[in-house]
């Protein structure tokens, strides 16, 4: 069972890296290319169609799968392996911290804003793409440890 739970966390985990990953390399730098009017629409329906159930299913797992492996018990699992597992499930709760501290409430913001697009996507882009980038960052080094926990 810990064996399954271990390779679910990788899978999720590498599933949410690869998205967010995507998106700080491919959509936001097109999203940038676009007019300020074009921009707030565009990421208002990207806010409304990405939370759904596959998503969400991924986003949970993400913590879910990690802590499942590393709470349940393995014979023969290093201390090592251990330790990675922890290290992380840490980097993984640490993107989620900053995710509904930081993304989530610019987008909520953005959802709600009735001001001058121009004025809209200055108080937003800046502050979601650094929010995005430390998350980025955070799952893709959960997914790293992760997976050296169950190569080694």
């Amino acid at each position: 069972m810990a064996t399954l739970l271990l390779a679910l966390a990788v899978g999720s985990t590498g599933l949410y890296a690869g998205f967010l990953l995507i998106f700080q390399t491919g959509i936001m730098p097109a999203l940038a290319r676009l007019t300020d009017p074009e921009f707030v629409t565009a990421m208002r329906r990207i806010n409304e169609y990405v939370p759904r159930a596959v998503f969400l299913t991924v986003f949970l797992g993400v913590i879910a799968f990690p802590a499942a492996a590393f709470f349940v018990p393995q014979d023969g699992r290093t201390d090592t392996q251990k330790w990675l597992v922890l290290a992380g499930l840490a980097c993984a709760a640490l993107n989620h911290l900053v995710t509904i501290g930081g993304n989530v409430p610019l987008n909520t913001a953005l959802a709600a804003s009735e001001d001058e697009p121009a004025a809209v996507r200055a108080a937003f882009e800046k502050r979601w793409n650094g929010f995005h980038r430390v998350r980025t960052a955070l799952i893709t080094l959960a997914f790293g440890l992760l997976t050296a926990a169950a190569v080694l």
